[in-house]
Parts: C-alpha cells; structure tokens; sequence
C-alpha cells in the first residue's frame, strides 16, 4: 500500500504573497463554531505550520473537539476522528493485513493513521499497547506492520485531547510519548461575556448549519507557509538562550534552590528543537520577520509543560509545572 500521493510544496520567491493573513479564511471559519479559546486556536496553527502534533487538555464541554474539526473542515486533506478506548486495539489504529482468498495473498488494510488529520479524542483512555502503535507513527511519520513499513502522508497531525481531572478508566500517558507532542495547550473556562456570545452562537446553529468554507487551505499553500516560518530570521544568541532555558531544567540546583526542590526530571533536546521551531511560527503569525526573546517565553509553558516532572515535595506543596516554568524564565538571563 503506498500512501496518498501529494505534490511537495513549490519554493515560492519574494514577490509571492504567503502572509499570517493567508491564514485568515482559516480562523474565521474556527472562529464561527468556536468562541474565545484564542490559545488553543494560536496552538493548534502553530502546530501546522511547524509541523507537529498538539494535546489539548481540558474539562469537558470546553469546544476541543469542535475546534479541532473545524480546523480539519479548513484545511485540505483527509481527516479522521477515533474515539480511544479501553477496549481499543493497536490493529484499529495503524491497519492490518487482510487474506485474500481470490488473491491467495495478505493485503494490508490501512488504518486511521493514514489520514492526513486524526483527532484522538480521549487519548488517555488507551491501554499501553495502543498508545505505544502512536509512538513510531508521531515521531517518524511511518508504521510497521509485520515486516513492511509504510509511510504516512506528508500532511500528518495528531491532535489528541484529555481531560485532566477524570482518572477512573484511564492511563497515565508514557513520557515518551507526551514527549512527542510538540505542545500541550490548556483549555480554561470561558469568561462572562465569552459565554454570553456562546448562547448567542446556539441560537444562530439552530437557524444556520456551520458549513465548510468555499476553498479549504490547498496542502501546497501551507508547506510554503512552513518553508517561510523555517526561513524566518533567528540571532544564533537565541538558540543559546533555548537551551539556557532546557539545560535549566536538567540542572535547576544551578540556577535557584528553590527550583530544584521543584524540578525532578528535566526537558529532552525535543524541547530545544520544538521552542525554536515554534518561536518562529509564532513570530511569523504576529507579523514579525524575527524571532525575539519575548515569542520563546510566550510559547515556553506550552512547549515544556508536558515535559518536566515536579517532586513529590512540590506537588504536595501545589505547586504546578506552570508555576515552575515562570520561575524559569524569570532566573535564565536573556543573551
């Protein structure tokens, strides 16, 4: 089985026009299901154009799933929804190899990995065995059935959601694979008049059905964007500031005894690639021809979250990743 066959992205030269703006019909059309949750809209783009994969973690009813379909109704390319549960197995996942009596021969049968888009809803509601067929997946872009590896398609996200507070009938996600996540995004409550506008939006579904936009983003339109975002100008005194910021975390005692009461395993260099892959699509969505110090520590908490292991003392005390991430970027000097 070969995957889809998609036209790799063409260099576009300085008089195109690949702007933040040629995002624009793609937040609009998130932004009519989805009210507010700006942060998991910013995530889920910079996930995109720096080609990775986001979790989303929030209570229930907080629009995760609404928005990551939108964002799939946007964008050209084949998207798929699977719902993760106990009884879930890894063959629902990658695809199995199918006899074939006619043919006297296997056929592999692909699964919903070969999808451009795929939204594992309740990721944490998988056993080991499925979450381990994720790993290879997310951090090569290709499967193994028996012994035939096949490769996904160029367009390839996951975008798994979690909630954070239910714990009966769930796995804790393995380091390694919540390592692969590029980010992790935390979904809040929506204030007063976001939840107003809310009711306001319910009452037009029920006259008006959310359609898809005209022209979802062409596949060739977003590689140039990711070879722009790429392109984007970053002072080599930055990427010294990042692993500043991730050697930090391995050794906190360096920079403040408080942090290393907290801190009890630090960030991978995954989180050093994924901080300036990142700064720079966040740079570029803000407009900007440069990465600044200031787009690495807007993104810092959703990069390292997930990656950093408090002390039993710390989370005893309430003390959050977050909380340890702020007290990081305040310590680091900037170059």
């Amino acid at each position: 089985m070969t995957p889809k066959n998609i036209e790799p992205a063409r260099k576009y030269g300085p008089g195109d026009t690949m702007t933040p703006e040629s995002l624009d019909p793609v937040r609009e059309h998130i932004a009519f299901q989805v009210i507010g949750q700006h942060d998991l809209v910013d995530g889920m783009l910079i996930c995109l154009l720096s080609d990775g994969h986001l979790l989303v973690e929030g209570m229930p009813g907080l629009a995760k799933t609404t928005a990551v379909n939108a964002l799939s109704e946007a964008i050209e390319g084949d998207f798929h929804r699977i719902q993760f549960t106990p009884d879930l197995l890894p063959s629902d996942l990658v695809g199995t190899d199918i006899y074939r009596h006619e043919k006297a021969e296997f056929e592999f049968r692909p699964g919903p990995l070969f999808h451009n888009i795929l939204l594992a809803d309740e990721v944490n509601r998988a056993p080991a065995k499925v979450q381990a067929a994720l790993l290879e997946a997310m951090g090569e872009r290709q499967i193994t059935v028996g012994q035939k590896t096949y490769l996904l398609p160029q367009l390839f996200m996951v975008l798994a959601t979690q909630n954070p507070v239910e714990q009966e009938g769930t796995y804790h996600l393995p380091e390694a694979q919540l390592d692969r996540f590029l980010m992790q995004v935390v979904v809040d409550y929506p204030n007063h008049e976001e939840e107003l506008k809310i009711l306001a939006l319910d009452n037009d579904r029920q006259r008006e059905v959310p359609k898809p936009p005209a022209k979802p983003l062409p596949q060739e339109e977003l590689f140039a964007m990711r070879t722009h975002v790429a392109n984007l100008f970053m002072d080599p005194k930055l990427n010294r500031y990042i692993v500043d910021l991730v050697q930090a975390t391995r050794n906190p005692a360096a920079y403040d005894k408080e942090m290393a009461r907290w801190c009890r395993f630090g960030a991978s260099p995954r989180a050093s690639l994924a901080l300036a892959r990142c700064s720079r699509a966040r740079a570029w969505l803000h407009g900007e021809n440069f990465v600044s110090p200031e787009h690495i520590q807007e993104i810092a908490a959703d990069i390292l979250r997930h990656r950093l292991l408090l002390t039993f003392e710390a989370e005893a005390e309430g003390i959050t990743t977050d909380d340890l991430i702020k007290r990081l970027i305040s310590l680091v000097a900037i170059p």
